[in-house]
């Protein structure tokens, strides 16, 4: 039986407070309706629920392979309507559970950031993957799909019901789900579209899998808690899942047991967050969440002094047994998310919003270039400050009740919401000794884990590993890495990739032997040394929206300047933007504090700047380029097993500079993370400030290209010639 939190549908508390829809009982009818209309719409279509006669019978079918001892492969797939569409590739066998080879994310071969169109890219490049490997297409057992849509149905229509005639506003602006209705059709076509593209003459059945249960077991699974009876919590805080934004989970004894989902796309922590940011930060959702966490640092971060923090806590209402509720007296984003998304309570608080024209307005963005200046950049600092304090008090609020009911020390953390470094951090300090002494009665504290993708391009490979569970299969291997979107780049790609007027270019080296591989390094840090600034690209580009070393810029973290050089120069971004450290574990352990709740597999949370650190009493003095203004960097450990290259390379730096830490952000600019070498030529094209990128082939193969002709600032070749000299 699942544990269910009180229900509050339309609670007054106060003339200022208001919880849950005016229309509960019809909402409720109307996601019944819905989602029954919607389940033989998509039925029709090739779309298959769980529990139907088609998924049984595949389920039964890869149980059966899988006892037989052959290999099951599985695809799932992100498909249009939804952002950040893609597909993952996975193997599966009774002996070792599932094995990710890939997971291609749409945006990285498209171009368009956070994309809801159909994943044709992706697709190309797993098919081609799968014969690489001598399979083919045939060899794909079961199609599974990243959202239960004929429940997302439901949940729209729900939505809508819950507030009409106010909320019909909703009707047109779906995407406030995080859904695209512009793509509806080409959504319900997807059967016949992926056959079309796989030259197959009858369409692909789809098995759809419940959203925040392919975030909860991915999750938990690639996690390094042990199976070892113990109970490991996982919540998932999202801005919306196909059901509600905010389920919770037991996994013990290799089963996971949903408790809780609070059937609200609008109670919701992502929401909360991506409406203040954007409203108050002057950026579209999906991009403002982040730079508003970045702000925050620079505003008071003191509860007891923030000026905006009390009220502004008052938009959520935090009930009993971890329930977090939107206050509908203040928030309007239940109703018309966009053009009118505070009530008047609101307004009062934190001032009108910025409309949708607005946003991206220079003179709305929130920038801190005259932080110490400007009364009213200080203000907004503030309001960015309060947000994130509410937001991690609401963190706090669910987690403390998970960890009660469920006894567990050890929690996962997933969904985008889990992409707060800072709120992730506050869990681990806020759940320490002195809490577990008292509400669990034992010596413990909590021990934290984050997926490298919490967000939706996980729930691919999460779709693909719950139906391996669900046949049957074990959890599979702990991840260590991310580096699973695409493949490595071809000799001849990169080659191709450097034939132009604008570009010059030259073979540099080769990896393939331990010798080389360290005088690409010691090269790499002699230039970031010289206050050059190189992008790295290597390998499998990283899933997930953080580069980890195979697709990234990097930097001296010892210089004071770079920070503000390379939003200026190299990204062209607001200047309230830290920059990460990426750093070898004794480089971390000596300049960061590394809590021990996430210690677990070599300290593997550090692993994939999902979580910051405070910085130690000095660090600011000798890497100021990466702690940020709280004095917090959003760290990343590298491991010599998963990337020898960069692992290499911190610590030539450390010969050269004296730390092993590296300024680390993402190969891009204004738009996603280069996925092939041509994406890779055109982000230096773009990028005045970058002196060059360091490409490597899947053969070892490496190359340096920096800009020609009258772009051609002399620096790499001058830098390229001391190095040669000096060995």
């Amino acid at each position: 039986m699942a544990t269910r939190f009180p229900c509050k549908a339309s609670l007054e508390l106060n003339p200022t407070t208001r919880i849950g829809p005016r229309h509960p009982k019809l909402a409720a009818g109307g996601f019944r309706a819905a989602r029954w209309l919607a389940a033989k719409t998509f039925g029709a279509a090739g779309f298959h629920q769980l529990g139907s006669k088609f998924a049984d019978a595949k389920l039964a079918q890869v149980r059966d392979k899988l006892a037989r001892g052959e290999t099951v492969y599985l695809a799932g797939l992100g498909a249009p309507g939804t952002h950040n569409s893609g597909v993952a590739l996975v193997d599966v066998t009774q002996a070792h559970g599932p094995r990710l080879i890939l997971n291609n994310e749409e945006e990285r071969f498209s171009g368009n950031k956070h994309t809801t169109e159909y994943p044709h890219a992706s697709v190309d490049a797993m098919v081609a993957a799968l014969r690489g490997i001598g399979r083919d297409i045939g060899d794909i057992d079961a199609w599974l799909t990243s959202w239960d849509y004929p429940t997302l149905a439901g949940t729209l229509a729900r939505s809508v019901l819950e507030e009409v005639p106010q909320s019909l506003k909703l009707l047109r602006t779906t995407e406030a789900a995080g859904f695209d209705g512009r793509r509806l059709d080409q959504m319900t076509r997807t059967p016949k579209i992926l056959a079309k593209q796989l030259g197959l003459s009858e369409r692909v059945p789809l098995i759809c899998l419940p959203h925040h249960d392919n975030h909860a077991w991915f999750s938990y699974a690639a996690s390094p808690f042990a199976d070892d009876g113990e109970p490991v919590a996982v919540a998932v805080l999202d801005g919306t899942g196909d059901q509600g934004s905010i389920s919770l989970y037991v996994v013990q004894n290799g089963r996971m047991r949903r408790l809780y989902c609070n059937d609200s796309m609008f109670d919701s922590l992502g929401a909360f967050y991506s409406v203040i940011s954007s409203t108050q930060g002057g950026w579209t959702w999906l991009s403002s969440e982040g730079r508003y966490m970045g702000a925050a640092a620079w505003g008071d971060m003191d509860r007891a002094t923030n000026p905006y923090y009390a009220r502004l806590r008052n938009v959520l209402h935090f009930g009993e047994a971890g329930e977090v509720r939107l206050n509908r007296a203040m928030a309007n984003w239940y109703c018309d998310p966009f053009d009118n998304p505070y009530k008047a309570a609101l307004t009062d608080v934190l001032g009108p919003p910025l409309k949708p024209e607005q946003l991206w307005n220079p003179d709305a963005v929130l920038r801190v270039e005259d932080i110490h200046h400007r009364p009213d950049t200080k203000d907004r600092l503030d309001k960015a400050a309060a947000t994130q304090l509410v937001f991690e008090d609401a963190m706090i609020h669910v987690a403390d009740h998970l960890l009660r009911i469920t006894g567990a020390s050890r929690l996962v953390l997933t969904g985008g919401v889990a992409l707060n470094a800072i709120g992730n951090m506050r869990l681990l300090e806020h759940f320490d000794e002195a809490w577990f002494a008292g509400a669990q009665q034992r010596n413990a504290r909590l021990h934290l884990w984050v997926p490298p993708v919490p967000g939706d391009p996980g729930v691919t490979i999460g779709a693909a590993w719950l139906f391996a569970h669900l046949a049957g299969a074990p959890r599979g291997t702990p991840m260590t890495h991310a580096f699973y979107c695409g493949l490595p780049p071809t000799n001849e790609a990169i080659v191709s990739a450097l034939e132009s007027d604008d570009i010059d270019s030259q073979r540099i080296g080769d990896i393939s032997t331990a010798d080389g591989r360290d005088a690409i390094a010691d090269l790499m840090a002699f230039v970031v040394a010289q206050s050059g600034v190189i992008a790295l690209y290597q390998g499998a580009a990283e899933t997930g929206p953080r580069a980890l070393g195979h697709r990234s810029i990097l930097a001296n973290p010892c210089d004071p300047n770079a920070r503000e050089r390379l939003n200026e120069r190299v990204k062209y971004r607001e200047a309230i933007r830290p920059l990460a450290p990426i750093a070898t574990l004794e480089a971390a352990r000596e300049y960061f504090e590394l809590l021990p709740g996430a210690s677990d597999a070599g300290y593997n949370a550090y692993n994939y700047m999902v979580l910051t650190a405070q910085s130690k009493p000095g660090a600011r003095d000798k890497i100021p380029a990466v702690i940020h203004a709280d004095g917090t960097g959003r760290i990343q450990i590298v491991n010599a097993d998963d990337d020898p290259l960069t692992h290499a390379y911190l610590k030539a730096l450390g010969r050269h500079v004296g730390v092993e830490i590296s300024v680390n952000t993402s190969f891009n600019v204004a738009g996603p993370i280069a996925q092939t070498p041509q994406q890779a030529i055109d982000t230096l094209r773009r990028s005045k400030g970058l002196d060059v990128v360091v490409l490597v082939a899947d053969n070892g193969a490496v190359y340096a290209a920096w800009h020609g002709g009258e772009r051609d600032s002399g620096r790499f070749s001058s830098w390229f010639a001391q190095w040669k000299s000096r060995r």
